[in-house]
């Protein structure tokens, strides 16, 4: 029987190797057209084909709603990205602790500190710590602190003396005043604890604290659950186009280019699937590119609209994802500087700095003991060399690639300051905190 041959580079002729070198260049091209970053060379490519997130409906998770709709994790090798609605933070909590193995998820879009306490057992059943990994920031700026209208006399904003007056004048009455934030802890906690007791309301005794998953803070405002709530959009904005309450603070107010959201994963799944990480990130920080550009605004602003996302009214979301803001008491910003920022003003790279700030807060009100070695921990979950290869992998520009870890100082609406030097002279100059720290 005579063997099948085989053409090798001995026996290629000049004409077939001519044609089969342009064939390969033809298939390259054809690869860099479809991966502008470049395709995953031979055995580099993802481990697995996709993952699952979980997201609650806000549209700073906007970045892994086009990054799913828009085929993003298709064209960087994860097709099979799962992203799943959550009920609430709670619940996003739960499923991480889950995995996907589980059947929880392996990711999440979350609030900035909870990878943190997470990762440290803080708020995990029977205080077992799931190690996590913060990938990139999601976003800056743009959450709100809403106020009811029972209020509307007052037209509350930064400055909460006549509200401080009017909630005393409550409690002696002696009817219960409440305020709403998403998750103890949390950044939408922290905005509402900072913005009070800044205003000498003491968060932890001159008010109750409550928590309510976003979807649900303008339901519970319309029946007087709440005096007062933090959370992000469309839901402060669908509380004044309904006029049940009004915005008081635009949070980039309180402290102007905030942290906000971040993407983070599970480290187990992370360090089994490095190269599938780095494509998730890389299409989660190619959407936030895209998110951020005014032309784009309108489109994003239908696409988060949609059931499988938020599922509320464009019209909820349009005007301050185009950073016009009506506060509801007559006061309206056109091109507002605290527009949610998804990448300008390196909104996407994950400060160390910022995570500082987050666990120093939550120091401050007792979510960690005093003295805890939050740098150490910063070090485990803080990813940023994820980011920065995904980054680069993806062509940003170098200017767009931060060079530090840090900031610098940050400085608060009331004239404090935050260095990340020296973390402990920021908690000595805060004159409302917990009394061991």
């Amino acid at each position: 029987m005579t063997k099948p041959t085989h053409p090798t580079s001995r026996g290629l002729s000049r004409r077939r190797l001519l044609k089969a070198t342009a064939g390969t260049a033809a298939l390259l091209a054809a690869a860099k057209l479809n991966f502008p970053a470049g395709a995953f060379a031979q055995g580099a490519g993802p481990e697995v084909k996709g993952a699952k997130l979980g997201f609650i409906a806000l549209s700073d998770a906007g970045a892994l709603f086009v990054a799913k709709d828009k085929g993003l994790f298709a064209k960087h090798g994860v097709p099979d990205v799962d992203v799943q609605k959550q009920a609430s933070w709670g619940t996003t909590r739960d499923n991480l602790v889950l995995g996907s193995e589980g059947n929880g998820i392996d990711g999440a879009h979350i609030l900035t500190p909870m990878p943190y306490l997470i990762s440290a057992g803080k708020v995990t059943q029977n205080n077992q710590p799931t190690p996590m990994y913060i990938l990139a920031r999601l976003n800056l700026d743009a959450q709100c602190i809403s106020v009811a209208a029972e209020y509307a006399d007052l037209k509350v904003g930064i400055d909460v003396k006549s509200f401080k007056e009017a909630l005393e004048k409550k409690k002696a009455a002696g009817k219960p005043i409440k305020a709403a934030m998403t998750f103890p802890g949390g950044t939408h906690d922290l905005w509402l604890r900072y913005w009070l007791a800044a205003g000498g309301i003491d968060p932890d005794k001159d008010i109750e604290t409550i928590t309510v998953p976003p979807p649900q803070m303008v339901a519970n405002m319309k029946v007087g659950t709440m005096d007062c709530f933090c959370v992000g959009e469309p839901w402060p904005g669908q509380l004044v186009h309904q006029k049940i309450g009004y915005t008081a603070v635009n949070t980039g107010e309180i402290w102007n280019k905030h942290p906000e959201k971040s993407f983070a994963m599970r480290s187990a799944w992370v360090d089994k699937n490095p190269n599938a990480a780095k494509a998730i990130t890389m299409a989660v920080l190619e959407a936030q590119q895209w998110c951020d550009k005014m032309e784009n605004k309108e489109e994003l602003a239908t696409i988060m609209g949609k059931r499988q996302w938020i599922n509320c009214p464009v019209e909820d979301i349009l005007d301050r994802a185009k950073g016009k803001f009506d506060y509801g008491t007559g006061k309206v910003v056109e091109n507002s500087p605290h527009i949610m920022k998804y990448w300008r003003d390196h909104a996407s790279y994950p400060f160390q700095s910022h995570d500082l700030w987050f666990m120093t807060e939550d120091i401050r009100w007792g979510k960690f003991e005093p003295g805890y070695d939050s740098k150490a921990l910063i070090a485990k979950v803080n990813r940023e060399d994820i980011w920065r290869d995904a980054a680069k992998a993806l062509g940003v520009a170098a200017a767009d690639i931060p060079t530090s870890k840090s900031r610098g100082k940050e400085t608060f609406f009331d004239g404090k300051v935050f260095d990340p030097e020296d973390p402990a002279a920021y908690l000595k100059s805060l004159s409302i905190k917990r009394a061991d720290v």
